[in-house]
């Protein structure tokens, strides 16, 4: 029985990792500080505060809300895990490019209606920039190879450890700031884009085998 509860709590621990890892490159919290910043400009430090303890707390739902809901979300649309791969690479692809060339991770209508709003914790900060389209395919790809509740558990930890990383990020953003500066920010943003597009391109390939594989086996032995 203890062997049982080590190897369990083991398979927690590597999934609670392995999802904090995943997420890490292609969510990019410390990339989403300067945005947070200049869209809370005119707030107080207790008003910033609140505002990154929402956004942490929506990231959270929505990432836990297609771990529970991937699986059966991919069946009904009857979209395989090769195909959610290769997608969803395109997607992590084009983010990363857009990093590493230096453009905004907003549009210019999305910044200036964020701007706008008093309460930015939804949208734009937790959806589409956080818990964007590349974050749910990485959770929707860890729910598919998911086969027992401890994985679930794990995984769900990996979100929450997240979702506090992203809380500390945003609310140590001025400190952030002054060590790094906005040149600083800017040079590890790209850095992070190369690393998150050589990813992209394992999601791709991985997704462009595994459909090879499916549809000529032959090729393969």
């Amino acid at each position: 029985a203890r062997k049982t509860q080590i190897k369990m709590a083991q398979s927690i621990l590597a999934y609670a990792v392995g999802t904090f890892v995943a997420l890490f490159p292609i969510a990019n919290p410390i990339g989403a500080v300067p945005i947070f910043y200049s869209l809370t400009e005119t707030d107080s430090r207790a008003e910033r505060r609140q505002q990154s303890r929402r956004i942490a707390i929506n990231v959270i739902l929505i990432l836990a809300l297609f771990l529970i809901a991937g699986r059966t979300v991919l069946e009904f649309f009857g979209i395989s895990l090769s195909v959610l791969r290769i997608a969803g690479g395109l997607l992590v692809a084009h983010a990363a490019w857009e990093m590493v060339t230096s453009k905004h991770r907003l549009t210019n209508s999305e910044h200036q209606a964020g701007m706008k709003q008093e309460d930015i914790s939804f949208a734009p900060m937790a959806v589409p920039l956080i818990a964007g389209p590349g974050s749910i395919g990485v959770v929707i790809g860890l729910a598919t190879n998911i086969r027992h509740w401890s994985e679930y558990l794990g995984c769900s930890i990996g979100i929450v450890f997240f979702g506090g990383l992203l809380y500390v990020c945003l609310v140590l953003g001025e400190s952030l700031f002054a060590i790094f500066g906005s040149n600083g920010f800017g040079a590890l943003n790209r850095v992070l884009g190369f690393f998150i597009l050589a990813i992209a391109v394992q999601l791709i390939a991985d997704g462009v085998l595994s459909l090879l594989h499916t549809a000529a086996p032959t090729l393969f032995r």
